[in-house]
This record gives C-alpha cells, structure tokens and sequence, in this order.
C-alpha cells in the first residue's frame, strides 16, 4: 500500500489549493481515506474523511464550508479542494487509509488508519 501527496505549496490567505493523495496497492473502493493535519507545536487534526465507495464524507468544523474532499477511482486519487484558506490551515498535511467504513464517531480516530503518506506541507500567508 503507498499514498503519495502533493499539491502543497505557499498561498495568501484567501486563496485555494487542490491536495492530491495518489493511492495504490490495494483495492480503491475497499478503503476510505482521511486527510489529517500537523502544524509546529499542535496535535494532530482529522480534516476530512471519504468513503470510497459510496463516497460519503465528514469534515472537522474548522474546515466545514471552506474545504471539499472528493475522490476518482479511475486515478486511484483523493483530492482536498482548499478554499479560503486562512493562517491557521498552515500544517503539514497527510492522507491515510484504512480498510474499514468510517462514520461520523470513528472517521477522525488516527490511531485506526494504517497506512500514511509522507506529507505536503501547506503554508497560507496573511
């Protein structure tokens, strides 16, 4: 199984990035997918969650409204779409994976996911 990021980058605030998590080794719709958040000196922050499957979603309330998680089969990819994004969405951001059906009281649990990609870092000036 690999996850592979990228998309990251520097941006003002206001502004949007598109995160990419390209996924292999394992049966697509088998999984979900979660995108977590690390900023310096903060814990660990589920942000969003997929299904892939039926593609249902959940999304932490710091995120709700601004943020769009979405996925395509075809290219085994799960996509962040991050718009007005402010200074505290500055992190490092991971995708993880996990070979269960999350809801709405397990989707953010970090500890369940086993697989991780390395990282894109997402830096948003003011």
């Amino acid at each position: 199984v690999q996850l592979v990021e990228s998309g990251g980058g520097l941006v003002q605030e206001g502004g949007s990035l598109r995160l990419s998590c390209r996924t292999s080794g394992f049966t697509f719709d088998d999984y979900s997918v979660t995108w977590f958040r690390q900023a310096p000196g903060r814990e660990r922050e589920a942000v969003s969650c997929i299904n892939n499957s039926e593609r249902s979603t959940y999304y932490a309330a710091s995120v709700q409204g601004r943020f769009i998680i979405s996925n395509n089969a075809a290219e085994r990819t799960v996509y962040l779409h991050m718009n007005n994004l402010k200074p505290e969405d500055t992190a490092i951001y991971y995708c993880a994976a996990d070979l269960r059906y999350r809801d709405g009281s397990t989707w953010h649990l970090a500890n369940d996911y086993g697989y991780w990609g390395q990282g894109t870092q997402v830096t948003v000036s003011s």
